[in-house]
């Protein structure tokens, strides 16, 4: 009788390498634990290909606890280096001879395109490499494990230079530490009507530039892929930024990427640029090099979830694919984790760096994508002093922007985006004020260009916003000023109400007439409870902003044996619950799409006592504000309160309407405006076609998608007020795997 071969154990080992990058330390974690829930041996290789050619010490055996306490830590707590040494012949000999000896047959790399690119050149000479030991001695043929070198990528780099992926890990918290530092200078720049120039990282892309300009409200910008067009650029800059200040603009701001050039390749340096600018206007000039403090600090949300993600699937991917495979890339594309062969990725990121030094600017900026391309266009037009005046002849509409729901951080950012965008393509646009009780009361403004100077970095709604939606008796008076203010079309920047008011609106078009016009809803809402899009404008703020109340609730707690429980917003949407307790290493995370049952929370209460007994020192328990009407905070609080008795301590902690306030985050802003030229383009192209429509819009699977608001019902859950499909929902296995006590020994 034949007995089937057992698989051989796996064994993975992790490295970061080149320079760090915030949230390289939750893809370890993501790393680490997967592989050894997964039954996976783990190692943790300190300071990248240094510490693999060194081998010794720097091949470490992980555990679970080895990982545990890094999520909110900035920079890589395994180290990293770059490595001449690995370079060379010999130096990957060493480092294949150390991999052997510790029986390590899977890499997850996390790093930038050099170390990518290292890894798989040690994953082609794996076989020969091998070989050599045998043949020259070093390794006994016993010893030597012939199965090939599997390899997964992660790229964790800040520049956002990698096709393959929409965001590379560090990337966000780089653009929080951009916003952060020019929201702070612009106020100061405005105090004095002052003009600074700001350099930030990027030596062959522009990313950060062009998306700190998005987000900042920044008056010029310089990238590598998009050189001036003349050659007397520094004049058009200074013309643009005159033009700025008799507009009414009191602060210029700048935004260089240390990688920018002119049409001919000659550098563009931050401190030409502030002669230029001191010179021909005369004015008073500042530099503010931001350099290292965009890799530092603590991650922020999206770092800390989307490299969880990232981190789990990379051990997915090794171990559901044959030993020795193509090398693999998991990237991002929105919120889906995507898999591309790595030299693929790696060669067309080469290829950008060589499109800029030929001169092919054009070329270079399609390789990075059509968003660059997309959002390039739209900073020029949100950018200028003025609008292009109207054409002679065309036909101006009357745009009417209007919020509706509760405040989310980025509806100031989409108003501004919105207006500048209608105005300078010579349309007119009229602010309704107070939502839809606003637009029953009549209470309209004309809006120019300057009336949202400075609303790119505002949180709350400028233009006041609630949460009526008209009633019957109502809708005759909407009628009426529509007619009278002969409105063409009509942006909803809001959140439920506002859909349900809009839906109302189309529904009732054949009663009156006036509501046949294009409408559109753009998503605002913290809860991310809107159909149509995996993600609305707002949540991501407010997923900071649990994060950074939690990563200081979790220190207070560790100092004395202490279980938090912590309420956040979503009503029966469990989006910030599951997503926040994700990225703070939440151990339970209670939402109303699971429920919440007694045996639930006795499992739980075990559980946590038995960690205490064993020397563990925090518990964190997060609960969705309506993830059940019986058993809530303050309940669970005095139950795990009660049964902890002298083990630990317990508190609560209702986070409050601190999750809808604050500035909006770097991710907001540029949804906002991403949205804002999709609607735009909506309104005005629909206003012209025989037929107007009402629609949503929002982002599925990485594209933007306008859906026609008669679907509505269809795609709501109208009684629990959440989309019936709900894509956050695939990670609630993630955050209970990694969250588990799980083995103690790799």
């Amino acid at each position: 009788m034949t007995t089937q071969k057992e698989e051989p154990v796996r064994t993975i080992a992790v490295l970061t390498s080149g320079g760090d990058a915030q949230g390289m330390n939750a893809a370890v974690r993501a790393v680490v634990r997967t592989a050894l829930e997964r039954g996976a041996r783990v190692f943790a290789i300190r300071e990248g290909y240094e510490g693999m050619v060194d081998g010794g010490e720097r091949i470490q055996a992980a555990d679970w606890d080895s990982v545990g306490g890094i999520l909110h830590q900035g920079g890589t707590v395994i180290g990293s280096a770059r490595s001449q040494r690995f370079r060379t012949h010999e130096g990957r000999l060493q480092a294949a001879e150390n991999l052997v000896r510790a029986g390590i047959d899977s890499l997850v790399v996390i790093g930038g395109d050099g170390s990518l690119t290292g890894a798989d050149m040690l994953r082609r000479e794996w076989t020969s490499l091998v070989e050599e030991l045998v043949g020259s001695g070093r390794l006994e043929e016993g010893e030597a494990d012939r199965r090939p070198l599997s390899l997964v990528g992660l790229v964790g780099s800040i520049d956002n230079d990698m096709f393959g992926t929409d965001m590379t890990i560090g990337t966000d918290t780089a653009l929080h530490r951009i916003t952060e530092a020019v929201d702070a200078i612009s106020s100061t720049a405005a105090s004095h009507q002052r003009t600074f120039v700001v350099e930030v990282m990027g030596r062959h892309c522009g990313y950060l530039a062009l998306m700190g300009a998005i987000s900042t409200g920044a008056s010029w910008v310089l990238i590598p892929e998009n050189p001036p067009d003349v050659d007397d650029w520094e004049a058009t800059m200074c013309a643009r930024l005159k033009a700025g200040r008799e507009a009414g603009r009191r602060d210029s701001i700048v935004i260089v990427a240390e990688g920018a050039r002119d049409r001919h390749g000659q550098p563009i340096t931050a401190g030409h640029v502030r002669d230029v600018l001191h010179e021909r206007l005369g004015e008073d000039v500042r530099i503010t090099i931001l350099g290292h403090v965009q890799r530092g600090g603590a991650p922020s949300a999206f770092d800390r979830y989307m490299s969880t993600m990232l981190g789990y699937a990379a051990v997915e991917e090794l171990l559901s694919s044959p030993p020795g495979g193509e090398a693999q890339l998991i990237g991002m594309k929105d919120n889906r984790v995507t898999r591309q062969p790595l030299m693929q990725c790696v060669e067309q990121t080469h290829k950008v760096a060589e499109r800029v030094n030929a001169g092919d600017f054009a070329g270079a900026r399609k390789l990075r994508g059509t968003r660059f391309e997309s959002n390039l266009r739209t900073l020029r037009t949100i950018v200028r002093a003025l609008p292009h005046p109207p054409t002679p002849g065309q036909t101006r509409l009357n745009i009417a922007l209007i919020h509706s729901g509760g405040p989310a951080p980025g509806m100031n950012t989409a108003v501004r985006a919105s207006l500048r965008l209608a105005l300078d393509q010579g349309h007119r646009v009229l602010a309704i004020r107070n939502g839809f009780r606003g637009f029953v009361e009549g209470d309209f403004r004309e809006m120019e260009w300057m009336s949202v100077n400075g609303w790119a970095s505002r949180g709350g709604a400028e233009l006041g916003t609630n949460r009526k939606v008209p009633a019957d008796r109502e809708l005759y008076t909407i009628a009426r000023h529509i007619e009278a203010q002969k409105i063409d079309a009509i942006l909803m920047i809001g959140g439920w109400s506002g859909y349900r008011a809009i839906h109302k609106l189309r529904s009732e078009r054949e009663r009156f007439p006036a509501f046949d016009i294009p409408m559109i809803c753009m998503p605002t809402s913290i809860n991310n409870n809107l159909a149509g899009s995996e993600i609305s404008i707002g949540s991501d703020t407010a997923l900071n902003n649990i994060v950074g109340a939690v990563d200081k609730i979790k220190q207070s707690a560790v100092a004395s044996k202490r279980c938090f429980v912590v309420e956040v917003m979503g009503r029966k949407c469990g989006f910030l619950a599951l997503l926040g307790g994700l990225a703070t290493g939440a151990e339970r995370v209670y939402i109303h799409e699971e429920g919440v049952t007694l045996a639930d929370l006795q499992r739980d209460l075990t559980a946590m006592i038995e960690g205490f007994r064993q020397g563990k020192r925090l518990g964190l328990v997060v609960r969705a504000a309506e993830a059940n009407p019986l058993y809530t905070t303050p309940f669970m609080y005095a139950l795990f309160e009660e049964e902890g008795g002298d083990l630990f301590d317990v508190r609560q902690a209702i986070l409050g309407h601190i999750q809808q306030g604050g500035d909006p985050s770097p991710y907001d802003r540029i949804l906002a405006t991403r949205f804002a030229a999709e609607c735009v383009g909506y309104l005005i192209r629909k206003a012209q076609a025989a037929t107007p429509e009402a629609a949503f819009i929002g982002v599925q699977e990485g594209r933007v998608v306008i859906t026609p608001i008669d679907d509505l019902p269809r795609l709501m859950d109208m009684e629990n007020e959440r989309p019936r499909d709900q894509w956050w929902r695939a990670l609630a296995p993630i955050a209970r795997l990694l969250a588990q006590p799980g083995p103690k020994a790799g």
